[in-house]
C-alpha cells in the first residue's frame, strides 16, 4: 500500500492526561518499511510513572531506542511493545508484505522503521503473546543480574506482569524456596500457578513478619536473593528486612520522582547486604563477553513459547479509547494486570 497521509498517535500531554492525535505519517525511507500496528502492550511501570507525572522530565526517554527521541517532558509519545504487519516498503528493501513483526515503538496506528530494527515473529506465534516480549526480556535480565543459585531461598516483591514472568523463570530452577509478595489476591494466586512455593500479601516492612518466619529455616535465616519489582518505594525497605546475611537485593523497580525511605541501621550494615540496580537497556558488564542484546532477545522468544503469557492479559482496549486504558491501570477498584491496545484493520 502507499503510505497513509496521516496516522493516529498516543500523546502523554500532562499528569493523568493522554490524547490520541492525528499527525503526518512519513513515507518509508531507503532501508525502511511501513508497519500497521495490530496490538501494543502498556507498561504498567514506566508508562504509569509518565502518566502520573512522576517521571523526571529532563531525563532522556530512552537513549538506546531511536524510536523514543527527546526527553520525558510533556507532551511526548511513549511505548515500546508494538506488534504490527509490514504494509509498505521503502526503496531497496527486500521484505515480505504482510509479515508480522515486533517493534520497540510508541503507541500509534502506523510507523516507519529500519527493517533491521524489527524482529519477525516466529511462524504461528500468537500476536498478543509477542507484545509481551519486552517484559520477558526484562525478566531474563533480572535473573542475569541476580544470578540465583541452586538451593537458594528467593523472594519476589511485586507480581505485576514482569514480576510474574520473573517468578515463572525462577520456578524452573531447583530453589529451596520461591516466595512472592503482592497485595492483590489474584496476582498471588497467579504466582502460585507459575511455580511460587508460597505467596504473601504485605509490601511494608512492618507486614513481612510471616515472610521472615518462613525464611528462618533451613539455616541460615533470611533470603539469599530478593527482587524488588513492585514499583513501590516502601517495598524496598521490606526487601532489605527479609534479606539474610550477605543477601542480594535486585532493584528492578524504577521509582521516578518517588523517594524510598530506608532503614540502613545496624542490621543492614552488619548483614553485608548488597543492592543491585537492574535495568534492561544494558547488559551486566561481566556477561558482555558472551551475551548480547540479540542473544537475550532471542531467548525471550524461547521463554515466551514455554509460558502462555497472554493469559496475563486482563483487559483489551481499542486504541481510540486509550485514555480509558490508563485510567483503568490507576483505579484500585478495577484491578488490572496486563492491558493491551487493539488497533483497527484500517485507519
Amino acid at each position: 500500500m502507499t503510505s497513509p497521509a496521516d496516522r493516529q498517535a498516543l500523546f502523554f500531554t500532562g499528569p493523568s492526561t493522554v490524547e490520541v492525535r492525528r499527525e503526518a505519517c512519513p513515507a518509508p525511507a531507503p532501508g525502511e518499511v511501513l508497519v500497521r500496528t495490530v496490538v501494543s502492550a502498556i507498561s504498567a511501570g514506566t508508562e504509569l510513572l509518565i502518566f502520573r507525572g512522576l517521571a523526571p522530565a529532563r531525563m532522556a526517554a530512552d537513549a538506546t531506542l531511536g524510536s523514543l527521541p527527546g526527553s520525558l517532558a510533556f507532551p511526548l509519545k511513549y511505548g515500546y511493545a508494538c506488534v504490527g504487519r509490514i504494509v509498505g516498503l521503502g526503496p531497496n528493501v527486500d521484505a515480505r508484505l504482510g509479515m508480522l513483526v515486533f517493534a520497540f515503538q510508541p503507541h500509534q496506528t502506523y510507523f516507519t522503521a529500519p527493517l533491521a530494527d524489527l524482529v519477525p515473529l516466529p511462524e504461528g506465534f500468537p500476536v498478543e503473546r509477542a507484545a509481551l516480549l519486552p517484559s520477558a526480556e526484562t525478566a531474563i535480565n533480572f535473573l542475569h543480574d541476580g544470578r540465583p543459585l541452586t538451593g537458594e531461598k528467593v523472594v519476589v516483591f511485586g507480581q505485576g506482569v514482569v514480576g510474574l514472568l520473573t517468578t515463572a523463570l525462577l520456578s524452573s530452577m531447583p530453589l529451596q524456596a520461591l516466595l512472592t509478595v503482592d497485595p492483590d489476591a489474584h496476582r498471588r494466586r497467579t504466582s502460585l500457578s507459575l511455580g511460587a512455593s508460597a505467596a504473601f500479601d504485605s509490601l511494608s516492612s512492618d507486614g513481612v513478619a510471616p515472610v521472615v518466619a518462613t525464611l528462618a529455616e533451613p539455616a541460615p535465616p533470611g533470603a539469599d536473593l530478593v527482587y524488588e519489582l513492585s514499583g513501590d518505594p516502601a517495598a524496598l525497605d521490606a526487601a532489605l528486612r527479609v534479606a539474610g546475611f550477605d543477601g542480594r537485593v535486585v532493584i528492578g523497580s524504577w521509582y521516578g520522582e518517588k523517594r524510598a525511605t530506608l532503614d540502613l541501621g545496624s542490621e543492614f550494615h552488619r548483614s553485608r547486604i548488597r543492592l543491585i540496580a537492574s535495568q534492561v537497556s544494558t547488559l551486566a558488564p561481566s556477561l558482555r563477553g558472551r551475551w548480547t542484546h540479540a542473544r537475550r532477545l532471542a531467548y525471550a522468544w524461547t521463554f515466551l513459547e514455554k509460558v502462555a503469557a497472554e493469559r496475563l492479559i486482563s483487559h483489551r482496549v481499542p486504541f481510540a479509547e486509550a485514555g480509558e486504558a490508563y485510567l483503568l491501570l490507576t483505579d484500585p477498584r478495577r484491578p488490572a494486570l496486563q492491558v493491551v491496545l487493539t488497533y483497527p484493520d484500517e485507519d
